[in-house]
């Protein structure tokens, strides 16, 4: 479109790109033609630039030491004069002024453009590298997203005259197509992906080949890419070396599960064996724990008769001791080891035990000493006299009746600090539990004297 300049007798340009759907669109004068020499690239002085927003326009002149050019970004629209490009004020001279044209090509790039380019890569082998023997065919198809964001990188890598839409798409795709390929052929060995499962790895593949792709494509195509999507990724699962992997593969599997199972059994029953044995071993614990706390707490219980118990049979061992003293009718002082003397070494054994017992059994050797001395006052040779009668108490412990226990062993009792005043005592006669330092018979336990009412020990006969 053109509209005519008065002032200079000619044809003002208005240099405007009006393509509803372009990336990269070359301006040129009314009624040129391309390739035309001379006239293709004229421009007239006091032409207007009109550059939308999102598009960016390229003046490339060529002078003696070079390719020059200036770009102006949209949104622009002015008279062009020197001032708006700088470029040509060491190009152009007073002789515009008159109206001559100038020479300058104009390229007008859509930054705003957003490109769909499909891709679809063929079917390639793919290997598992565990079994390098067998090749599975894979195909990809994707669609790349991208646009141009720095117009002047884009411009060192490509020539605007000779640019083609259609060629530069094809372009990109053989790239993407490689870089798709080399991603998914090693997937396997960088990304684990089983070959036979590699359909099931898209979103792994991607997040792998997108940083690489959006590098590789600014550097070497000057665009930005925004998306990458692998929309298919597909097996020839009628091929030989799909049914010869799988073959293999599914056998590893089975021996791997049946592996695995064994180690599980395996497991499990050692499980099971140290489960039995710390349950027994917790038991045994258990069980002697609970035999010895019965223990300790019948011991408890019934500790005056079992003290008791233990007094008569160190009393009945000091005995047998005194009595072999006068074995074998011994009367004399003998020396050591002498067969018809008193041993003065079986005394000192008899007297280290009598010292072993000590306090708890003086009474009763008391008693036995006793009986001692009045068998060898009668007159019949040979007869011993009846015992004398002792008075039994049942002492309550710990809630528990024990005895009957005879007033001397009450008083070894006393002693080893099992019975006291406040013990609760009973025996056959009486009408209650009392406390034993309340009953008048127990007053010599307690250090009292003897009551006067105690009848005199009968005369033996």
């Amino acid at each position: 479109m053109s509209i005519f300049n008065k002032s200079t007798g000619g044809f003002m340009d208005q240099i405007r790109c009006d393509e509803p759907d372009y990336l990269i669109w070359k301006w040129r004068p009314a009624g040129s033609q391309a390739n035309a020499l001379g006239r293709e690239n004229a421009i007239r002085w006091g032409s207007s630039l009109r550059v939308r927003d999102g598009s960016v326009a390229v003046f490339v002149y060529h002078q003696k030491d070079g390719t020059c050019e200036d770009f102006i970004e949209g949104p622009y629209d002015e008279i062009l004069k020197t001032a708006n490009l700088p470029v040509l004020a060491s190009v152009v001279g007073l002789a515009y002024e008159g109206g001559t044209p100038f020479q300058a090509e104009v390229y007008f790039i859509n930054l705003a453009h957003v490109i769909q380019a499909r891709f679809g890569v063929p079917f390639f082998d793919v290997y598992d590298p565990r079994f390098l023997d067998f090749g599975v065919p894979v195909a990809v198809r994707g669609t790349l997203t991208f646009r141009i964001k720095d117009y002047r990188q884009f411009i060192k890598l490509h020539r605007l005259d000779e640019f083609d839409l259609d060629r530069f798409k094809l372009q990109v795709r053989d790239a993407i197509c490689r870089y798709i390929k080399a991603a998914v052929a090693n997937a396997p060995s960088d990304l684990g992906i089983p070959v036979v499962q590699i359909e099931r790895g898209i979103s792994q593949i991607h997040d792998a080949v997108a940083p690489q792709v959006v590098e590789r494509m600014s550097d070497n195509f000057g665009i930005e890419v925004s998306g990458i999507d692998i929309s298919a990724l597909e097996i020839d699962k009628t091929s030989e070396g799909y049914r010869q992997l799988m073959s293999v593969t599914r056998d590893v599997e089975q021996r791997t599960v049946q592996a695995q199972t064994n180690v599980n059994i395996k497991n499990l029953h050692d499980q099971q064996r140290i489960n039995a044995e710390n349950l027994e071993e917790t038991l045994r614990i258990q069980r002697e724990e609970a035999q010895r706390m019965q223990r300790l707490a019948t011991e408890s219980t019934n500790f005056s008769a079992f003290q008791v118990e233990k007094q008569a049979e160190v009393g009945i061992a000091g005995a047998q001791a005194l009595g072999q003293m006068g074995a074998n009718g011994a009367t004399e002082m003998g020396g050591a080891g002498g067969a018809g003397g008193f041993d003065p070494a079986a005394m000192m054994a008899g007297m280290a035990v009598g010292g072993a017992v000590g306090q708890n059994v003086a009474g009763m050797m008391n008693g036995m000493m006793g009986g001692l001395g009045q068998a060898g006052t009668t007159s019949a040779p040979g007869v011993v006299p009846p015992p004398v009668p002792q008075v039994g108490y049942h002492v309550a412990v710990n809630g528990a009746a024990t005895g009957p226990f005879a007033i001397p062993v009450l008083s070894q009792m006393l002693s080893a600090g099992t019975f006291g005043a406040d013990s609760l005592v009973w025996k056959p006669g009486m009408a209650e539990w009392r406390r034993a330092g309340d009953v008048d018979e127990l007053a010599s336990v307690f250090g009292g004297s003897t009551p006067a009412d105690m009848p005199p020990i009968p005369p033996t006969a």
